[in-house]
């Protein structure tokens, strides 16, 4: 192991990226069954080893080999990358979770509904009622709600302020009614 990747890894020393699949292919399906056992699904145990072999380039002048092998080094890296997604992964669960309605609830809800006011909430499109649910119900800030909907912050201001607007309208006419 020592010869090939020292060989190897004097070409990466040398700015040579090229080096690195050698390493990888050495390398990789025990980086892969290691990330593995930190995380649920194979595409984050993939994206585990890439970001640890994106790192040791970054890092390649301060790598510090083991018996002239970097495989220790990126061992430890593929750990603290399977780790950082499984975290990310979890929030974004939670995220979810917390923004998902609940039928029971919604059920009821449409029940007592005297004033057409969920209704006027359906006539929204599908984007300015996920915005307005999650927002304004949800009590999501306007950045947890980008993040939510995979969306930037000002995708998120301008569909708040039009469903407003639709919706200030609706009402003004239930009103008359």
């Amino acid at each position: 192991m020592g010869d090939e990747d020292g060989n190897d890894w004097m070409r990466v020393l040398a700015g040579d990226a090229a080096a690195l699949g050698p390493l990888l292919t050495r390398h990789g399906p025990r980086l892969f069954r290691h990330a593995s056992r930190f995380l649920s699904t194979r595409e984050d145990a993939k994206d585990a080893v890439t970001i640890a072999f994106f790192e040791l380039w970054r890092h390649r002048r301060t790598v510090r080999l083991v018996d002239g092998s970097p495989l220790p080094w990126l061992v430890n890296a593929v750990t603290n990358s399977a780790r950082n997604l499984e975290r990310s992964a979890r929030r974004y669960r939670a995220l979810l979770d917390r923004a998902e309605p609940r039928p029971d609830t919604m059920d009821a809800v449409e029940a007592a509904d005297q004033t057409g006011a969920l209704a006027a909430l359906d006539r929204l499109t599908a984007r300015e009622r996920s915005v307005m649910v999650l927002t304004v119900f949800g009590g999501f800030t306007e950045r947890e709600t980008a993040v939510a909907l995979g969306v930037p912050v000002g995708t998120v201001k301008s569909r708040l302020a039009r469903a407003k607007t639709r919706l200030r309208g609706e009402l003004a006419h239930l009103q008359e009614a």
